[in-house]
This record gives structure tokens, C-alpha cells and sequence, in this order.
């Protein structure tokens, strides 16, 4: 899984960046306009791995990773600014959209006011209006194409210009039906505005618990809620500069701090499940003394896809899983106790893997 950072400058990109890798980039209070994108890979948390582990004693544990990737701010109504980051986005499975919620006179706000809902709607605008740019361009290309007597495609000109029409009614591509030939057309044009996305509010130390905080979240929610995309769109509230301290902790440390400032698990867990969620992913188990794993698929997906995921071979030459849900595992607590209870099972090519599902995969090439 791939997620881009974005957000206005200085909304606290790079610290929640920070944050989720565990890096100490430079932050500043200045807007950044160029350089190379920061680029940070971590593993996904997951208490059933760790448990695994202790039981299976391997010779490695591995977690599912997600690569964060943090670029310059986007900034309101510069095309060509812009389009560097798009063409960051275009590449992603997911948005993370840092949103300034915090007042500090030493940093100075692009916008001139610290108004979330303000800045969101900024954000949503300038990707809407880069896919409208995109698709007025190609448009135009294929009426020049037609003028010389090339044909253009048809059933592509017909989704840019159900796109174009979407757009201009400024709803983002995200929460528009397409239909599988559709979605077939649209993959090499790689729209910004399809991203799913999740919002982070970046608020201050002291609004994090408040009424203040509950509200803007609130607020936000029901400002993508009525425009029918909040089902493609997770808010989340945090503090990006206590986040970036408890990342540079010690795991007891860090948990000691989260406990004492009320914080019940820290950014990086909150945003990979949201994300996850959100994304429609889910992770199941293999497990052994060679080698505990997680391994991320799309929920809805087959055993036998699932056994893909590993490596090919499996795939071909399925013949059955051998399936336990991993609380049923831990509450029989061996997997012969599991097997005498029934809990243990063989399941076939069509078999829609669980989260959390134990699968040892049959199969012969």
C-alpha cells in the first residue's frame, strides 16, 4: 500500500511524516517549493503477528508495509506548482490530507487564517481542477486528431466527457459511478480526484481532547457527508508534533506517554487501520518455524487468489486451503485442540479469505 502526504504548506505534512516513519525530516515554518519527496516505509502493526511469533518461534517475522511518500504543499491556484505533486499522487493508492487545526504566529499560514473546512475545500478544488485541466487538454487533442482524419476513441471520449461534466460541477471523480469498462479506460489516465482519502486534523496539544477538537471533526464529516462522499473519505484528529516525540520513543516509553496523555494508540496504527478500512484491505496469516507473515489482499478475494499473493506456483496448482480464524486458534490454543473442535478446515478455490484467517495452502505444480 501506497499513500502521498499532501496538504497546503505549512498544514504539518512533513511532521506527521515524522510521525509515521519514524524520520526526523527537517521541518520548517516556511513554505517548501522544491526538492525530493521524502519517502518512508513501515510495517503495519499487528498484535496477531507478535502473538504468532511468540508461539511458533520463527526464524523471521514478517508485517505487512506501507510506503508513505511527503512532497512539497499544494498551493491554491498555481497550476504549475501543482502539477509536481499530481504527478506524485497519480502513483498512490490513497491520499493522506494533512489539514492545518492548530494556531502558531511563528508559522505563517498560506491562506493568511487557520480555517479547516476552508482549507479542505482548497485541497478538493485544486484536484478537481487538475483532472478538469488534464481532460480539457486531451480533448482537445483528439478534436486536433479528428480534423486530420484520425478517429478518436469513442468510448474514451465518452468518460472524459462524463468526467468533465462531474468536475465542473465540482465533485471529485472519487464519487462518481463508473462501470468496469469504464474503470478499464480510466487506469492509464490515472485521475488525482479518484483517490480515496483520508483527512488528517492536525490540532495543537491543547485542542486535542476538547470540545474544539470533537466539533471540527464533526463539522468535517458532515462537510464531505453532504456532498455524498463520505464513503470515500475518513477523518482523523491527532497532533502531529506530539506524534513526531512519542516516534523518536522507546515502544515502553512511547506507551507510557501515550497513556499519560490519554492518547489510546499513537498515529501510525490509527491512520494504516482507517487506511486499510478504507481501501477495502484486510490481511491473513501463514505461519510456521521458518516464517510468520501477514499478507494484505483486497477484502472479497478467493483462496485461491489469496494463495497468489505468496507466489504464483500456489496459485496454478491449488488444491485446498487448510483454514482457521485466528481467535478460534488462540482460544483452542494448539492446532490439535483446534482440529478436534472442528475449528480447522479444508476450503476450496472459491472460499473468501477472512481477516485474520490462519491459511496453510495445498497444492501441487
Amino acid at each position: 500500500m501506497r499513500l502521498a502526504i499532501i496538504g497546503l504548506s505549512n498544514s504539518g505534512k512533513t511532521t506527521v511524516f515524522n510521525a509515521l516513519t519514524g524520520q526526523n525530516v527537517e521541518t520548517t515554518v516556511y513554505p517548501t517549493l522544491s526538492g525530493e519527496p521524502n519517502i518512508g516505509v513501515v510495517k503495519v502493526p499487528d498484535f496477531r503477528v507478535n502473538k504468532l511469533s511468540e508461539i511458533y518461534k520463527p526464524k523471521k517475522a514478517t508485517y505487512a508495509t506501507v510506503e508513505y511518500v511527503d512532497y512539497i504543499g499544494l498551493t491554491k491556484g498555481d497550476v504549475n506548482q501543482n502539477r509536481k505533486v499530481f504527478e506524485l499522487i497519480k502513483d498512490v493508492d490513497a491520499i493522506v490530507h494533512v489539514v492545518r487545526a492548530f494556531e502558531d504566529e511563528s508559522i505563517s499560514h498560506p491562506m493568511n487564517e487557520v480555517n479547516a473546512l476552508h482549507d479542505i475545500e482548497t485541497i478538493e478544488l485544486e484536484l478537481i481542477f487538475g483532472d478538469l485541466e488534464f481532460i480539457e487538454k486531451r480533448l482537445q487533442r483528439m478534436e486536433e486528431a479528428s480534423r486530420k482524419g484520425k478517429k478518436p476513441h469513442e468510448g474514451e471520449k465518452r468518460l472524459l466527457l462524463k468526467c468533465k461534466e462531474a468536475l465542473e460541477k465540482e465533485i471529485p471523480l472519487r464519487n462518481v459511478a463508473f462501470d468496469d469498462e469504464e474503470q478499464k479506460l480510466m487506469k492509464p489516465l490515472q485521475f488525482v480526484s479518484t483517490k480515496p482519502e483520508v483527512v488528517v486534523l492536525n490540532m495543537s496539544e491543547e485542542d486535542l481532547r476538547s470540545e474544539q477538537s470533537l466539533t471540527l471533526q464533526q463539522d468535517t464529516e458532515k462537510y464531505f457527508a453532504d456532498k455524498g462522499i463520505l464513503h470515500t473519505t475518513k477523518v482523523v484528529t491527532l497532533c502531529g508534533k506530539i506524534e513526531m516525540e512519542i516516534a523518536q520513543l522507546s515502544p515502553d516509553e512511547a506507551r507510557a506517554f501515550l497513556d499519560d496523555l490519554g492518547i489510546t494508540e499513537p498515529a501510525l496504527s490509527k491512520l494504516i487501520h482507517v487506511s486499510y478500512d478504507l481501501l477495502g484491505l484486510i490481511s491473513f496469516l501463514t505461519y510456521g518455524e521458518d516464517e510468520v507473515r501477514a499478507w494484505t489482499i483486497a477484502r472479497g478475494t478467493n483462496a485461491q487468489k489469496a494463495a497468489g499473493k505468496i507466489h504464483s506456483d500456489i496459485e496454478r496448482g491449488f488444491i485446498r486451503a487448510e483454514v482457521i480464524g485466528y481467535d478460534d486458534f488462540i482460544s483452542s490454543g494448539t492446532m490439535v485442540a483446534a482440529r478436534d473442535r472442528g475449528l480447522l478446515r479444508l476450503e476450496g478455490k472459491t472460499y473468501e479469505v477472512k481477516d485474520g484467517d490462519m491459511i496453510n495452502f495445498r497444492f501441487n505444480v
